[in-house]
Order: structure tokens, then C-alpha cells, then sequence
């Protein structure tokens, strides 16, 4: 079946959006169209950088999506005639209750930045003003969030939502329009990032010798373990789903004389994967040879997020439960899989 041509401006726009790391990170963010009854959504665990290179988007019933969001219902229908062995993004039901034609939802590392702080409610008031726009508390992503939002776009018609610990979303009448007010959101929340001492390249190399690790490639990720006050907030606790999704809970860092081969034998004693991305305070970050892009992309966007924390900042972390529950969950193992084959 042909394709409408309104998709193309879907994919063109996604794609920007997607390689502008400050946006989006390796499968984050999602984005739709609706065309009639048909929604074309981004498939769960493809990368909106690759949507004008691959076939990254299937079309779902609109009707059916809101019916099955009625229900309680996950598994969203295809539109009629439509075939894929695709799933539709996790957030479809999401696109599918706001009622703007063009929906994009973007990990703005400016809009993490912000949606983790326990005093950003007046701040965002300030910087919003003038835009219809609505802040919610952190939801699990798909029918919880989904939900929510529901209730908060019935109390008010919302352009704008700033997720609490998740990021952000907008809605708009076209693509064009949907990328203009990101990027103004962007400009008027935009934070300034610190900058921190470089790796220690010698002894992370002592580090690693003899392990699955190996120093992270973006030097910028190095600052984790550098700046004290980056290495603080990111050892106490994660700040948002993607995070613990591709890197575990939190991140561990090595303790005083502490090796990577005993802190991966201790995760091991206590049945947990060796962790993905360890910090080596001082010197900067390790990641497992294994690691896939996701990963790498995730460890970016982490500092990028620390870094435009104020040092007095007071976070509001993801509680255990949430860490619990997205590590748990059969939908993000499907998106793990899937980002992992690019």
C-alpha cells in the first residue's frame, strides 16, 4: 500500500531531531503524524536519526489505539491493510490521546534538567510564559503515562508537557510547527554545562588492563568521575527511564583500592549483570567491551544532564519501585533487543 506524502515531512523532521543528541539519544523520543484514522508512529526501538534511511514508522488504527488506551489495553492495532513485524512505540498511546495532528517526544537533556529539580515549578513558570503547557510528576512510560496525561489535558488544553524525570513532549498542527516549538522550548530553557578536569588516561588505562572494560570513547563522559559534584548525582540514583534501561540503576563507581574484576564478581555473587559503565573517581569512565551504541549514547546523555545541574540543585530521583518496574518490563526488553541489532 502506497504511502502518504505527508509522511515524508515526518521523517525529515524526526530524522533532524534525532541526530541532535541534546534532543534525542540512540531509540529515545518518539514521534507521529495522524493522517484520517491512520497514526504513523515510530516503531519501538528504532532510532529517530535513522527515519529518512530506514522504514522506522507503521501505522496504527487512531481509532483503535484510543479504544484499546480506553480498555487498558497495550497492544496497539494496526490500521487496516497495514502489515508489520514492527511494534509500535511504547509511547503510541500517548500520541494517540493528544489531539494535535503532529505529536514529538524528545529526551531534551535542557528539559531533564529541569524535570529532576524539586524546585523548578516557579522557574518553569517564568521561562514557559506565554505557552500553553502543563508539568507532570514521573509516570511509567506507555498506559500510566498516558493515563496521566489524559487527566491533566482534561483539566486544560496543553501545547507543552514538561515529564517529570522523562522529558519533554509537544504537540502541533505540522511537523515544521512541532520542531519550532521544541526548539524555543529549547532556547528558553537552555542551561549552561560546567566543565570539568579531563580523564586520566594513563590510569584508567592501568584500570582497565586485564578487564572487559575499556575507556568510554566520548571524552566529554569522562567528567563524570572528575567533577565531584557530577559523580555525587549520578552515584546517588537515576534520574530518568532510559538511564536505567541501557545502564542499570544509578551508576557505581569504584571504591579505594576497589578493582573492575572485584566489582563485577561482587554483582555476580549477588546474581547482577556486570555493570555496564563504571566511574573511577579522578580519573573518568570505564564502559564493558560489550556495550552496545545504546549505551554509549545513554553515558552521554548522563553528563550532559549532570553538567547543567546547579551544584545546590535538590534532585528528585526515580524511586526503587520504578527502577524495579522498568527493569521488569517485557516491553523494554523488546526495545533493547531491537536497538541492539542496529
Amino acid at each position: 500500500m502506497q504511502e502518504p506524502a505527508a509522511l515524508n515531512d515526518l521523517r525529515r523532521m524526526s530524522a533532524r531531531v534525532g541526530k541532535n543528541i541534546l534532543l534525542t539519544q540512540a531509540a529515545g523520543g518518539n514521534s507521529s503524524i495522524k493522517l484520517g484514522d491512520v497514526l504513523w508512529v515510530k516503531a519501538s526501538g528504532a532510532w529517530l536519526a535513522d527515519a529518512e534511511d530506514k522504514d522506522v514508522f507503521l501505522g496504527v488504527s487512531l481509532s483503535g489505539a484510543r479504544a484499546a488506551l480506553a480498555e487498558g489495553n497495550e497492544r496497539m492495532p494496526l490500521a487496516p491493510g497495514r502489515d508489520s513485524p514492527l511494534r509500535a512505540s511504547i509511547e503510541t498511546s500517548l500520541h494517540a490521546l493528544m489531539p494535535h495532528p503532529v505529536v514529538l517526544h524528545v529526551h531534551s537533556v535542557n528539559t531533564i534538567a529541569w524535570s529532576v529539580r524539586t524546585d523548578a515549578s516557579d522557574k518553569l513558570a517564568a521561562r514557559l510564559q506565554g505557552l500553553a503547557w502543563h508539568r507532570l510528576d514521573y509516570h511509567h512510560p506507555g498506559l500510566p503515562l498516558a493515563r496521566a496525561v489524559s487527566e491533566s489535558l482534561a483539566r486544560g488544553a496543553a501545547d507543552v508537557l514538561i515529564l517529570g524525570n522523562h522529558g519533554l513532549v509537544v504537540g502541533a498542527p505540522t511537523c515544521d510547527a512541532a520542531e519550532a516549538l521544541v526548539m524555543e522550548i529549547e532556547r528558553r530553557l537552555a542551561l549552561v554545562p560546567r566543565s570539568a578536569a579531563l580523564a586520566d588516561n594513563t590510569g584508567l588505562a592501568r584500570v582497565c588492563a586485564g578487564t572487559d572494560y575499556r575507556p568510554v570513547h566520548d571524552a566529554l563522559c569522562h567528567q563524570l568521575a572528575t567533577d565531584r559534584h557530577n559523580l555525587r548525582l549520578v552515584t546517588a540514583g537515576s534520574l530518568y527511564p532510559d538511564h536505567v534501561i541501557f545502564l542499570g540503576p544509578a551508576l557505581p563507581a569504584l571504591a579505594g583500592g576497589e578493582t573492575l574484576t572485584a566489582k563485577a564478581a561482587h554483582a555476580a555473587s549477588a546474581r547482577w549483570p556486570a555493570p555496564v559503565a563504571v566511574l573511577v573517581p579522578g580519573k573518568g569512565a570505564v564502559i564493558r567491551n560489550d556495550a552496545t551504541t545504546a549505551a554509549h549514547a545513554m553515558l552521554s546523555c548522563l553528563v550532559l544532564v549532570a553538567s547543567r545541574l546547579p551544584l545546590r540543585a535538590q534532585i528528585k530521583y526515580l524511586p526503587e519501585r520504578a527502577e524495579q518496574a522498568l527493569l521488569n518490563w517485557d516491553a523494554e526488553r523488546y526495545r533493547q533487543q531491537m536497538t541492539a541489532s542496529r
